[in-house]
């Protein structure tokens, strides 16, 4: 059942069972060259940006987490009362099962009411497009949450290895592309920990598709949860065998960036601090998006999650002043040495 299993995927996400990748997020190669006379008023550092036209108090989006179980009520509920007090975007994990099952799950129009300023992202697995899912499905994920867009996540790697995951993914692309067109908000294609590569993110913005979440390697591994919720050994290990697979984030980025000068480009994938979030705008990304590093967070209560995100700010805004950066305009052109 998949309820079932996205409360499975969130117990080993909360009590960190799966194994960890040896594989890294690659922003260890991105080193700013420190300032010494920045020259600029660190109160005057502007990081503000705008995200799916509204404006927001830092590139930083809280990404897709959950979906499914009862548990994720409190869990959503909590990143929308946070993000509505720090002015930051969110998006919803899969709504799936909200739709095929009418279980609410926190996925509902009170997010919106507890966050009625900021860009909320809605979310649907691509597969679920060759299992009878179509652009009636895709307003209603939109419609149920009041989304200004809509995530459609590719996850092949996640399905190959799941016992019950989805294995057809023929002819998806064009099938996305026409969930697109249909829709009256964006879509944003996003990967979950395996990245995007310049090809595919390149096919989708010719398409129309310009929101692309590079989503790379360097944090969680699915493949590796779904080995922790098998009883089998050898699928375990099957699974397992793929925990450093993907396209570290920061190369994902780069390469998207080079590829798509016009694009919104979001890096997930590792993002752990504030200055994660400066590599990651250094490398080409708009906005960086968080998730996993977050659920004990979110888990807890809105205030928790409030203050990891101020001290990500903080983080963010000493790097600008200690590269004489005064926006993410000149973030993005920081001297940087790269290993």
């Amino acid at each position: 059942m998949p309820t079932n299993r996205k409360d499975e995927h969130l117990s080993i996400v909360l009590g960190q069972r799966q194994k960890k990748s040896t594989g890294t997020n690659g922003f260890e190669k991105i080193e700013f060259v420190h300032c010494a006379l920045p020259e600029i008023n660190l109160d005057d550092v502007d990081i503000t940006t705008s995200f799916l036209g509204k404006r927001i108090s830092a590139p930083i989006l809280v990404s897709s987490m959950t979906g499914g179980p009862e548990r994720a009520v409190t869990i959503n509920e909590n990143i929308a009362r946070a993000c509505e007090v720090l002015r930051l975007p969110f998006a919803v994990g899969s709504q799936r099962v909200a739709i095929e099952d009418g279980q609410d799950g926190g996925l509902g129009r009170s997010l919106r009411s507890l966050a009625p300023s900021v860009p909320i992202l809605g979310n649907l697995g691509a597969a679920q497009f060759n299992r009878g899912f179509g652009p009636a499905e895709a307003l209603k994920a939109v419609e149920m949450i009041e989304a200004d867009a809509l995530y459609i996540h590719l996850n092949p790697l996640q399905e190959a290895v799941q016992p019950e995951g989805d294995r057809d993914w023929s002819g998806l692309f064009d099938k996305i592309v026409t969930v697109a067109e249909a829709l009256p908000v964006p879509v944003a294609v996003k990967e979950v920990g395996s990245g995007i590569s310049a090809a595919i993110a390149r096919r989708f913005v010719d398409a129309g598709i310009t929101i692309i979440d590079v989503a790379g390697s360097g944090g969680t591994n699915w493949a590796a949860v779904e080995a922790a919720r098998m009883t089998d050994a050898n699928e375990a290990a099957l699974a397992n065998a793929f925990s450093d697979w993907g396209i570290p984030t920061a190369d994902a980025v780069f390469e998207a960036r080079g590829a798509c000068p016009d694009a919104t480009i979001i890096a997930s994938g590792g993002i752990r601090s504030g200055i994660d979030v400066a590599k990651a705008i250094r490398a080409g990304a708009d906005i960086a998006g968080q998730a996993a590093g977050l659920v004990h967070a979110a888990n807890a209560s809105p205030d928790t999650l409030i203050q990891h995100f101020e001290n990500a700010v903080r983080q963010l805004r000493i790097v600008c002043f200690c590269t004489g950066s005064a926006n993410l305009a000149a973030l993005r052109t920081a001297e940087i040495r790269q290993a």
